[in-house]
């Protein structure tokens, strides 16, 4: 008797967990910590864009450096801190979701935060938020990302099930232009790409567009930006 009311208890005890197992176990896995495997474009005959520019001449095209570079920021998993920072450019363990686009960009040669500086002096009137030029914070905030790329980056479709126009090196603006990652060579089952990013999330290369709204989404082309507006990365 004593037996069966123990296994009864137990059995009371589970069904009572059971939802918030459930729970935490969706919970989870939204926010992407449950390893999965993940694909290539490969896998879905999917036929990888490479860019025509190599602007470091290293023999890597743009859009694999750019990849390249956000993983580097991805894999040092910098501590999530967007405070000013005198010089512009915060230490490698620290930084926020623009900080991943100008590590990427670095990667294959460019400064960022240069050409971003430059086009806010020639135009001023394009950058609405901007009311005085500092080039400390300018190219870490979102929203002047978004003007630089609307200009000078080729805009992709925002549709996510149009999977064979998601390729990696890609920029991606988040609803409300508050969110900014790199698109990875890393799928999901369904083909959708992981996304590079730092909103101080444990995972930083995930599938992140189940849970974030695509606002823009470009293809960086070099070819596209004035000499007086590039910049070379020189550090």
């Amino acid at each position: 008797m004593i037996k069966w009311i123990g296994r009864v208890s137990a059995v009371i005890i589970f069904l009572a967990l059971l939802p918030f197992l459930i729970n935490g176990y969706k919970l989870a896995d939204y926010y992407n910590l449950i390893p999965k495997k993940y694909y290539t474009a490969a896998d879905f005959g999917i036929e990888t864009a490479i860019s025509p520019v190599d602007y470091d001449a290293d023999g890597v095209d743009d859009y694999t450096e750019i990849l390249l570079g956000a993983r580097r920021d991805a894999e040092n998993h910098p501590r999530y801190d967007g405070s000013y920072v005198e010089g512009g450019y915060p230490a490698d363990d620290v930084g926020v979701c623009t900080d991943v686009v100008w590590r990427a960009f670095r990667n294959a040669g460019y400064s960022l935060r240069i050409m971003v500086d430059r086009d806010i002096a020639l135009y001023p009137s394009d950058y609405r938020r901007v009311t005085v030029r500092d080039d400390n914070i300018d190219f870490r905030r979102v929203v002047n990302l978004r003007v630089f790329f609307d200009k000078y980056a080729t805009e992709i479709t925002a549709d996510t099930s149009d999977i064979g126009r998601w390729q990696p090196g890609d920029i991606v603006i988040f609803k409300d232009n508050k969110h900014i990652g790199i698109v990875s060579d890393r799928r999901t089952k369904d083909g959708k790409p992981y996304i590079i990013h730092n909103g101080g999330q444990p995972v930083r290369e995930e599938d992140y567009l189940k849970r974030g709204e695509v606002l823009r989404h470009y293809r960086f082309d070099a070819s596209q930006i004035d000499s007086s507006v590039l910049a070379r990365w020189e550090m």
